[in-house]
């Protein structure tokens, strides 16, 4: 049997496929975020870009969305030097930390319906940027920082 490319690899010798691969497609990037500057500490808000497609959970203008909002990171393997931003389920903080793929993850399950079904997605539970007030009146807790 033979290793899957995400443990034989470190992460800055994955392909551009692979490494797009990684992502689960929860959309709990696209989460809005506020940070405490002293302790580090996130607080996730149901806010999303106004970019994410609500009915499939996607960017809808992916492949522009850094140049259309300045503030969407491309990730990259340096941005997981110190991921602690991210959501604690996402698969390039897990592997950039040591971790395993949960079983979930399209990657091990083989079912791109994974994700959803074991309750990691944000379809069905955010608000549209354009459509929200301060983000304080928007935090959640059901997002693992």
């Amino acid at each position: 049997m033979t290793t899957p490319f995400w443990r034989s690899k470190p992460l800055e010798q994955l392909s551009a496929s692979e490494w797009e691969l990684l992502c689960d497609g929860c959309a709990k990037c696209c989460l809005q975020k506020l940070e405490d500057a002293e302790t580090r500490e996130i607080y996730f808000t149901n806010v999303v870009c106004d970019l994410l497609d609500l009915d499939s959970c996607r960017c809808s203008r992916y492949q522009e969305r850094s140049t259309l909002v300045p503030s969407c990171i491309t990730l990259t393997p340096k941005d997981l030097d110190d991921p602690y931003w991210l959501p604690s389920t996402c698969a390039y903080r897990l592997l950039a930390e040591g971790a395993e793929l949960p079983s979930w993850h399209p990657l091990r399950s083989h079912d791109p319906h994974s994700v959803a079904a074991a309750g990691h997605t944000i379809c069905g539970r955010v608000v549209p940027e354009a459509e929200a007030d301060d983000l304080e009146y928007h935090l959640i807790d059901w997002v693992q920082a």
